[in-house]
């Protein structure tokens, strides 16, 4: 079985979407069972009724923490490969085929390359969608949007550290490689911009910088995290 594990706080905008191309992309390329599991994190919006309204089976924690809220649904889930997927992102059926036939082949896990949704977009942006898939390939970093990997590398890799309330995909990364290969997809998911709308270039800039000077102590405190912690620029609620 394959485990869809969606961390959500608040995305009454956006889960409607996500999990809709989540379920249409499942039906066309898989031929074995699968579940879909929304965790929905302290949310005090439609989020968990639209989920069930999608079919998905909704836990519900009260964390506040992106990489807590991942393990709880990989807890909960039965799959022996599990695929996180954030709320605000549509899997694609080709990159779905392509994470499936990486674990075959006995990939350990990985991820795969991104496009921003439809909408408009600031240059940087578009100049970060054209510069991520080779970095990432490069780096062999797995953002958090799209994770894909077998349980028993989740388990050895010891899941996603839950002090770190950002960046905390990278160090999963780094122990799940030394469990096995570790790969990023030419095939690509879409992911939304509205982060990328609601601030300039210097302010995304300047974020980084702040984490970068902070140190680790600064990643384990979700004050300063608001980029990430506070939405901003909304789309209207999908239903």
């Amino acid at each position: 079985m394959i485990s869809f594990i969606v961390p959500a706080h608040n995305e009454e905008a956006l889960i409607g979407r996500t999990l809709a191309a989540l379920r249409d992309s499942a039906e066309c390329v898989l031929n074995e069972p699968y579940e879909i599991i929304v965790v929905d994190d302290a949310s005090t919006d439609r989020t968990s009724e639209i989920a069930v309204n999608h079919g998905a089976r909704v836990i519900s924690v009260s964390h506040r923490q992106i990489s807590a809220t991942r393990n709880s649904g990989a807890t909960a889930s039965r799959g022996d490969v599990l695929v996180f997927v954030d709320a605000d992102t549509e899997i694609t059926a080709p990159a779905l085929s392509a994470a499936k036939e990486a674990i075959r082949q006995g990939v350990v896990g990985g991820g795969a390359s991104v496009r921003f949704d439809e909408g408009r977009l600031p240059l940087y942006a578009r100049v970060l969608e054209f510069l991520l898939p080779p970095a990432l390939r490069v780096l062999r970093l797995a953002p958090g949007y799209f994770y894909f990997c077998t349980r028993e590398g989740y388990v050895a890799a010891g899941g996603f550290d839950e002090p770190l309330y950002v960046t905390e995909e990278i160090g999963f990364a780094q122990r799940l490689k030394n469990q096995g290969r570790f790969v990023i997809l030419r095939e690509f998911v879409i992911t939304s911009a509205r982060k990328l709308r609601a601030r300039s270039a210097i302010q995304l800039l300047w974020v980084g910088l702040r984490l970068a000077l902070g140190g680790r102590k600064s990643l384990c405190r979700r004050d300063g995290l608001e980029y990430w912690y506070n939405a901003r620029n909304t789309p209207k609620p999908t239903k």
